[in-house]
Parts: structure tokens; C-alpha cells; sequence
């Protein structure tokens, strides 16, 4: 897959992540956020509380899943903490981290409050 279209997949796979959590009621705080640190793909907002959600897309789920690495985790959550800043409640924000899938066929599946190991 070119570059460009890789690059247009991946949007079109935030776009359906970001619709399966608008129509459970959040809205979308932010997309593609970058820190000093890294990136996050989206950050959504669910009343007071945030999820950042990694979204990572694949012909099937299995292999979705397999490309969060622990290195990209422990960014993400560094790149959370900056973003953590910049809230009224800061680092006592509640949060969730979610992983979510998008398989070939455009499903999404989410695995909800992913912890490091």
C-alpha cells in the first residue's frame, strides 16, 4: 500500500473509531493530538472524564492488536500526561486508555482500559 493511500486508510479508520464513540454519547476532544512526546489518535471526552484511544487497523483484528507495542504504550501514556496538563483537574483527571481495531472490512472493536503490564 503507497504512502498516501496508507495515510488515507488510517483516517477513514480514526473516522469510524470516532463514530462508534460519538454515538455512545462522547464527543471528540482531540485528533491526532502531538506532545514533545509522541501522538495520540484520539482523545475522546465522556462528561468529565477523557479515554485515549490508540486506533490501529489491520485485514483482520488479531493483527491489529498486535501492533501496539509496549514502547508505543508507554508513549502514549507520557503524551496523555502532557495532554493531562492542560486540564482544570490536570493529573487527577479521570482517564481510560483504549485500544481500538478496524479490521479490513471497516469494523471497529475496542478494547476498553488497556493497563501496561
Amino acid at each position: 500500500m503507497s504512502g498516501r493511500v496508507s495515510h488515507l486508510a488510517g483516517l477513514a479508520a480514526e473516522e469510524a473509531v470516532a463514530a462508534h464513540y460519538r454515538r455512545r454519547g462522547m464527543s471528540v476532544g482531540g485528533r491526532r493530538w502531538r506532545g514533545t512526546l509522541g501522538e495520540i489518535d484520539l482523545v475522546l471526552r465522556d462528561g468529565a472524564a477523557l479515554i485515549f484511544v490508540e486506533v490501529k487497523r489491520a485485514r483482520d483484528f488479531a493483527r491489529a492488536a498486535e501492533r501496539l507495542s509496549r514502547r508505543q504504550f508507554e508513549r502514549i501514556l507520557a503524551t496523555a500526561a502532557e495532554f493531562l496538563a492542560g486540564e482544570p483537574r490536570g493529573q487527577l483527571t479521570e482517564t481510560r486508555f483504549d485500544l481500538a481495531l478496524v479490521d479490513g472490512a471497516g469494523r471497529v472493536r475496542v478494547l476498553e482500559n488497556l493497563c501496561p503490564d
